[in-house]
C-alpha cells in the first residue's frame, strides 16, 4: 500500500492517479467534492470539526481495508495526517481538548497492528509532497472551491500558513513506514511531463528497493 500526504493543493490527487496508472493499481480518493460536513465545517467549525474528523477517519479506514486484496494500491491521504489538521483544530478552538483526545485514542486503537492479522493497516510507504506557502495559496485559487478561498473567510489565510508550516514537523517525525519527499515547486508533475517522469522514477525506484 501506497499513500500520499501533503498540505492542501499538493498533488495527492493528482499523483495517486499518475502512479495508480504506472503500476496498474487501484486508488482511493479523499471524500471531498461528496462529503456532506465539509461544508457545514467551513461555516461553523466550532460545531462540526469533531464530526468531520470521524467522518474521514471511518472512510480512510474503509479504504485501508479495500487494499488488503492487491498489491501497490495507492491512498491519496495518510490516516495519520487526519491527528495534525484535528491538532491544529483544537489549538484554533475549534475542537475541545477532550475532543482530540478521544479522536488520538480512537486513532490509535483503531491502527493497532494485530500479531495474528493477514494484513498490516499501516502504509508500506508513504510518498510525502513538500509544496511552499505561495503555491499552496495559488492552487487553493485554482481549483476554486468556494469554501476553501479566501476572499470568503479572510480567516483562512493564517490558517492555511500555519498548516503548511506543521506540516514539515509532521513530515520530519512520521515514522509509521518508510518514506519519501517530492518537491511539488520544482517538480510540478501536474503541468509539466518532464516532471511526471522524474517522479514517478523516483517513486520507481524507492519501491524497488523496499523490495
Amino acid at each position: 500500500m501506497l499513500v500520499m500526504s501533503g498540505t492542501i493543493g499538493a498533488g495527492k490527487t493528482s499523483l495517486t492517479h499518475l502512479v495508480a496508472e504506472h503500476f496498474g493499481s487501484q486508488a482511493f480518493y479523499e471524500s471531498v467534492d461528496d462529503n456532506p460536513i465539509l461544508p457545514l465545517f467551513y461555516k461553523d467549525p466550532k460545531k462540526y470539526a469533531f464530526l468531520l474528523q470521524i467522518y474521514f477517519l471511518n472512510k480512510r479506514l474503509d479504504s485501508i481495508k479495500s487494499t488488503f486484496g492487491n498489491d501497490l494500491d495507492v491512498l491519496d491521504r495518510s490516516i495519520f495526517e487526519d491527528s495534525l489538521l484535528f491538532h491544529l483544530n483544537g489549538d484554533l478552538g475549534r475542537a475541545t481538548s477532550t475532543e482530540v483526545d478521544i479522536y488520538d485514542s480512537l486513532l490509535t486503537n483503531m491502527m493497532q497492528e494485530l500479531p495474528e492479522a493477514e494484513h498490516q493497516k499501516s502504509p508500506d510507504l508513504l510518498i510525502h509532497i513538500n509544496i511552499s506557502f505561495d503555491t499552496m495559496l495559488q492552487r487553493i485559487q485554482k481549483r476554486g472551491r468556494s469554501f476553501e478561498q479566501i476572499d470568503q473567510d479572510p480567516a483562512l489565510y493564517k490558517y492555511y500558513q500555519t498548516l503548511n508550516d506543521r506540516y514539515t514537523d509532521w513530515y520530519a517525525n512520521y515514522d509509521h513506514s518508510p518514506k519519501m519527499q517530492i518537491d511539488g515547486d520544482e517538480l510540478d508533475f501536474v503541468a509539466d511531463p518532464a516532471a511526471r517522469a522524474t517522479v514517478i522514477q523516483m517513486i520507481d525506484e524507492k519501491v524497488k528497493s523496499l523490495g
